[in-house]
């Protein structure tokens, strides 16, 4: 019973962890220009940066929620600087 407890307050950690994450990404594409996106897009990650993107490569369900929450508003503004097609 204990250690279901400590997974269950494991996953809530995680999962604020992801949506902490996300709307901090969120609002660096929300907030910066097209030039300032389009000077960032060559830079390397920072330290933080590559443990998160570690993390969600070895956590499928993780990045799912993490891809599916960011996906609509930075594709967007990506469109919209005419970093995508």
């Amino acid at each position: 019973m204990v250690a279901a407890l400590f997974v269950a307050g494991d996953a809530a950690a995680q999962g604020m962890l992801l949506d902490f994450a996300a709307d901090k990404v969120i609002k660096k594409y929300q907030s910066s220009s097209c030039d300032q996106l389009k000077a960032l897009k060559g830079e390397p990650p920072s330290e933080k940066e590559k443990m998160a993107i570690d993390f969600l490569r070895d956590d499928a369900q993780a990045r799912k929620a993490f891809i599916d929450k960011i996906a609509a508003p930075v594709l967007n503004k990506m469109f919209e600087c005419g970093l995508i097609p």
